[in-house]
């Protein structure tokens, strides 16, 4: 219940603070985004490479473990 009236608090400073009638720091906000956004799509693009390759081994995993699971239900079978 704190973690969401805290969350409403800082959205609504957040607006009060972009708005020309409250801070008026809507051009440094604009600023920022274009300055953050190639760190953040660096950062989006390392993330979604790790998560292909975990996903690869994954797979390769999940192949290994079904042979093996067939591998032994054909020698349970004899």
């Amino acid at each position: 219940m704190v973690a969401m009236i805290v969350g409403i608090l800082l959205l609504g400073f957040t607006v009060f603070a972009s708005l020309p009638g409250g801070l008026n720091w809507w051009s440094d906000i604009i600023n920022f985004l274009k300055g953050a956004a190639p760190v953040i799509s660096a950062f989006v693009g390392l993330i979604a490479v790790f998560i292909g390759i975990a996903d690869i081994k994954d797979k390769n995993e999940a192949k290994k473990e079904e042979a093996a699971a067939a591998k032994q239900t054909e020698e349970s079978v004899k």
